[in-house]
């Protein structure tokens, strides 16, 4: 079947509606071998298609099947971590053009909607480098752990029905729920820094997402049995006072999760708890 014109002239995939005419996006990326390694910066040339609705992601998998950079040298495929390619997992956070995000979810007709634009593609820098644009986020759930960040349960017989929930107070939890640990507001906090060593992990300030997680499990009917062992954490080394309130964590959340919210309450509680610790003494 022949392909049909549009109106203004454009040539048009009759099997793909609403695709138009391509053009050229080069994707700067920064490369790196694997860790202690030094990193380099190549350039790939993607050819996509106006309205096909490509991702970073799709282009990326263009690269691999095809590694030539953008001078005609032959490469090895850029690595990158993801998982459900829907914005839910958090595995595929890079930094591009400058800003944390999620990869799955920043379409090319945005970043690059003409002919010859430039996508820069960065790993995140708070995170270990495993290899190109893929980091270990194994930290984040360090501390989740640190934090209890669950609900405790005795045994797996059956236990009967749980408390209820009151249904504005569900509510006010459910935001926090969408955290998918990815690491956006943690690359874009001054106060959160680079701590390869695990033995320093549980030192080094927690981050505005495992602020938000103990907010959540601690006004939880069940998880909140174990609020002051995580109000205790937020009281050490690394807890919610190293927070600098630059608010750069709720500016870059892509599921505009309300972290200052959260580290504003937690503070407060940790204030409380803290008191009443004092004078029970």
């Amino acid at each position: 079947m022949p392909n049909a014109t549009s109106q203004n002239g454009t040539v048009e995939d009759p099997a793909a509606p609403g695709v138009g005419r391509t053009r050229t996006v080069r994707f700067r990326v920064k490369r790196c071998d694997g860790p202690g390694k030094p990193s380099r910066w190549e350039s790939f040339d993607v050819r996509v298609a106006q309205g096909e609705g490509a991702n970073i992601l799709a282009c990326l998998q263009r690269i691999a099947a095809n590694p030539v950079t953008a001078e005609g040298a032959k490469t090895t495929p850029v690595v990158w971590d993801a998982g459900c390619l829907e914005e839910v997992c958090g595995a595929c956070t890079m930094v591009v053009n400058g800003r944390a995000r999620q990869a799955c979810s920043a379409l090319i007709d945005t970043l690059a909607p003409n002919d010859g634009d430039e996508i820069t593609l960065e790993p995140m820098s708070k995170f270990p480098v495993v290899r190109d644009l893929h980091v270990d986020r194994s930290r984040m759930f360090h501390t989740l752990k640190r934090l209890k960040a669950w609900a405790p349960i005795d045994g797996l017989y059956a236990l009967g029905p749980g408390p209820r929930e009151q249904p504005a107070r569900q509510q006010e939890r459910y935001a926090y729920s969408t955290c998918m640990t990815c690491g956006c507001c943690l690359e874009a906090c001054p106060q959160f820094r680079l701590e390869p060593q695990p033995g320093r992990w549980d030192t080094a300030f927690v981050g505005a997402n495992a602020i938000g997680q103990t907010l959540l499990f601690n006004e939880h009917a069940i998880a909140g049995e174990l609020a002051p062992d995580r109000l205790d954490e937020m009281l050490a080394p690394g807890g919610v006072s190293d927070c600098g309130n630059a608010q750069n964590c709720v500016k870059v959340c892509p599921k505009e999760i309300p972290l200052t919210d959260a580290i504003a309450a937690i503070g407060r509680a940790a204030t409380i708890h803290g008191l009443k610790r004092f004078f029970a003494r």
